[in-house]
This record gives C-alpha cells, structure tokens and sequence, in this order.
C-alpha cells in the first residue's frame, strides 16, 4: 500500500531501527575484550606513578596490581581495622598512612595482621614509639580499591572501623596537606618492612591476586540483544500497522462494492 504517511512512517522505522543497530554494534563492542593481557598482568611490580595519581580515582589496570613507592611512615596516624581475614582467621589490620615525596602526596596502608583487636592497638603503641618519620620505606604491595562504608553493629564501638575506607581514614590523620590516593596499599612483607612487622608483633596479611577478568561481559551482551529485539520491534510494528490499515481499506472497499451490487 502506497501512501506517502506510510512511505514516511518507514523511513522514520528505518533510521530508528539503523540506530539501534549501531547501539547494539557499540554494546557489543564493549562486551568483548579482545586483549586482556594487560588488565591479567598484575603480579609484575609497577610504580605506582605509572598507575594512579594521587587525589585521582583508581582504574581498573591499577586495581589490584602489584606497585612500588618510597614514603616515610607518619607516626601517629595508625588505625586498626577489625574483622580481617588472614589465612582463613579472623583479625584486625594496622593501618596506618605513608608520606611520599615523588610527586607528595599519601597513601593508606594495610601495615599488618593481630588476632585481635587490643593485639592490634598494642602493635600501634610499639610502632608509634619506634617509627623514625624520617626513615624512608621502600614500599611494595597491592593496590586495592577502597570498599564500602560498613556501620559497626548495634553492640560495638561506634568508632569501630570494619572497611578499608581512606576517605574515613583522612578525617583521623593530623596536618594533612597533600593530596591522597584514592586507594590503600596491601604492603608486602619485603626487606624494608619486615623489621617492622617483627618489632610490632604483627604478621604480614594474605596479598592475594585478582581473579583473571573475563573476556566477556554478559551483561553487555545481553543489551546489545536487546538493541536488536527493539530494532526488529519497531520494523515489525510499522508492517502491523501497515497491514491493518491495508486490510481495514480492503474491507471497506469490499463493503461498498457488496453495497453498490445489492442496490442494483
């Protein structure tokens, strides 16, 4: 049926349909990674420069990567963590904020592992009297991203900390004028840090790797079907109309030729 509201009606169909082809040509282009191998590699030690910039956000290549700086520790500023998992047992990290120079900046560490609470605090006390601000660390670890806030039970401490949170941990650090990486280090138990973990009791923590990321986003996937359901949609509702107002016309015509012989 040619008539020039449904000629329009298709070609508007068209373009509607062409660009929700092209989203789902573009979702499915974000559904597929065809090299991982950067984003795998995270067991290779990288500085942190290269990675994350401080006051920035954290990107997915520096989450989870083993990286490298030189800062001083700041006595003072340490923190414990409850509810920590080490080697399958519950416990607390001491954590606590390094100082670096190149560029200057902060950055929040997970320093060590302490069955327990008022093990951990213990541990703070000894460090705090034993840390040199200026002695400089060369630190390794993996950079993590910071987790959700999580409130203490009903029971606890209102002040009790369960979640590695920098941005809480800022408001507790004193004359803090640099910028702070958005994340916090995992530190490794390497030759600069050992001493300090054996002064203080403390036991390294589990660094364990990020799982391998998947080279396909299913959820991507399933909007990019999506995309084409609804092109195919709208191409089918344009021939449904079409069709009924041809078929309403036919009928009509049909009546009025059926009218026409029965008056004769």
């Amino acid at each position: 049926m040619r008539r020039p509201q449904w000629i329009l009606a298709l070609l508007l169909v068209m373009v509607i349909a062409a660009t929700f082809a092209w989203l789902g040509r573009w979702q499915l282009g974000s559904a597929i990674r065809m090299d991982i191998s950067d984003l795998a590699d995270t067991e290779t030690v990288t500085s942190l420069t290269e990675l994350a910039k401080p006051g920035g956000g954290l990107n997915e290549l520096a989450a989870g990567s083993v990286v490298e700086i030189d800062g001083t520790l700041v006595p003072g500023d340490f923190n414990v963590v409850e509810q920590r998992q080490n080697g399958g047992v519950e416990g607390s990290w001491v954590v606590g904020r390094f100082a670096t120079e190149d560029p200057a900046s902060n950055i929040s560490a997970a320093i060590g592992w302490a069955p327990t609470a008022s093990d951990a605090e213990q541990a703070i006390e000894l460090l705090n009297a034993q840390v040199d601000p200026s002695q400089v660390f060369a630190l390794e670890g993996r950079m993590m991203p910071a987790e959700a806030p999580a409130r203490p039970g009903s029971d606890a401490d209102p002040n009790t900390m369960t979640s590695m949170v920098p941005a809480h941990l800022i408001n507790t650090w004193s004359e803090l004028t640099e910028p702070v990486y958005a994340g916090y280090m995992v530190l490794h138990p390497d030759a600069d840090i050992a001493p300090l973990l054996d002064a203080a009791g403390l036991d390294a923590i589990d660094s364990v790797p990020p799982s391998e990321p998947e080279q396909v986003n299913w959820l991507n996937l399933f909007y990019a079907v999506e995309w084409v359901v609804f092109g195919g949609f709208a191409v089918f509702f344009w021939f449904r109309l079409t069709r009924d107002a041809w078929e309403k016309e036919h009928e009509l015509k049909a009546l009025a030729e059926k009218a026409a012989a029965d008056a004769e």
